[in-house]
């Protein structure tokens, strides 16, 4: 498995995929609103990522100056809006060779290319946020709890920032002030992570969670924002052959990331209360034989608490 992430035009996501996954992704682009492809490692550093553009023959002229019709146009970022590179080539092989060898790390990943640097304006200057000592580190606090849940991309998180504080329609700080303080706690968070070892509570759950998936039950993690949208949107997530599902929402993800344990919800589609208890035996049985502890007394009208709970979720993107 390769540690990035996938980002397509047609706005889906492909996380940790295999090399030959990574290869058809590149082949297939070129259609009418799929036709590029955004590599990111994970965890995500800002400005680092590879991206790639094609447009075949049939669907338009192609992009990027001196990008023919059905040329691909390669490009690469290494860290700042100076380092941006980009290479255009005749077919899919050299660019899936150049976008694996990236996401494996390799030093040479980019020779045999000719690369020419793109030019681009430097950023404006971000100015320091004028905040009160109360707000910074409520703003802070926040971002932080919601960085530890692990579910929120770097984007997403600045979107978070920046609406924060808002009051009467005043943004007290800009995305870009945002962009710039998520992106110091993210890479704090980066440096803390990597002196973890070996898999993690939440890694447990998330291989608890697709082994149930494989026996027909829907497991989805941080799915929506609480119960009650959770038991209005379960059915419509998964297989509609699965029997029965379980889920958590994202205020548990809070509570989790808080150390206070994890709520399972759980179900039968069937709405028969031996069949909810069952799936409920199933989820107790595939959550413990990933070495997590579960608290519950068969009841099938009360949740699922995992607890002690160590939640330290790894970043992606």
């Amino acid at each position: 498995m390769l540690a990035i992430t996938v980002d397509t035009e047609n706005g889906r996501r492909h996380s940790t995929v295999t090399a030959a996954q990574l290869a058809d992704l590149v082949r297939q682009i070129g259609a009418e609103g799929d036709r590029f492809l955004v590599l990111q490692r994970i965890p995500d550093r800002p400005d680092v990522f590879v991206q790639v553009w094609h447009e075949s023959e049939a669907t338009g002229i192609g992009s990027g100056a001196g990008a023919g019709s059905g040329s691909y146009t390669l490009e690469y970022r290494d860290g700042a809006y100076d380092r941006h590179f980009r290479a255009t080539l005749g077919s899919p092989d050299p660019v899936i060779a150049a976008m694996t060898g990236w996401a494996r790390a390799r030093a040479d990943w980019n020779a045999g290319l000719e690369w020419e640097r793109m030019e681009f304006e430097p950023p404006a200057a971000v100015p320091e946020l004028d905040l009160t000592d109360e707000d910074r580190e409520l703003l802070e606090t926040h971002v932080r709890q919601v960085m530890t849940g692990g579910y929120a991309t770097r984007a997403e998180l600045a979107e978070l920032a920046e609406d924060y504080l808002v009051s009467d329609g005043v943004h007290p700080i800009s995305l870009a002030q945002a962009q710039q303080l998520v992106d110091r706690i993210w890479l704090e968070r980066v440096a803390e992570q990597a002196t973890w070892q070996g898999e993690t509570d939440p890694e447990r759950l998330t291989r608890a969670f697709a082994a149930l998936e494989a026996t027909g039950i829907t497991a989805r993690e941080n799915f929506t924002c609480c119960r009650s949208c959770g038991q209005s949107e379960i059915g419509a997530a998964g297989s509609p052959r699965a029997r029965g599902f379980v889920y958590f929402h994202a205020q548990s993800t809070d509570a989790a990331a808080s150390g206070h344990g994890l709520t399972l919800h759980y179900g039968g589609f069937d709405g028969l209360p031996e069949t909810t208890a069952s799936v409920g035996r199933e989820v107790v049985a595939a959550v413990e034989r990933c070495g997590l502890s579960v608290e519950w007394d068969g009841d099938p009208g009360r949740a699922l608490d995992l607890t002690p709970l160590d939640w330290r979720k790894r970043l992606t993107g």
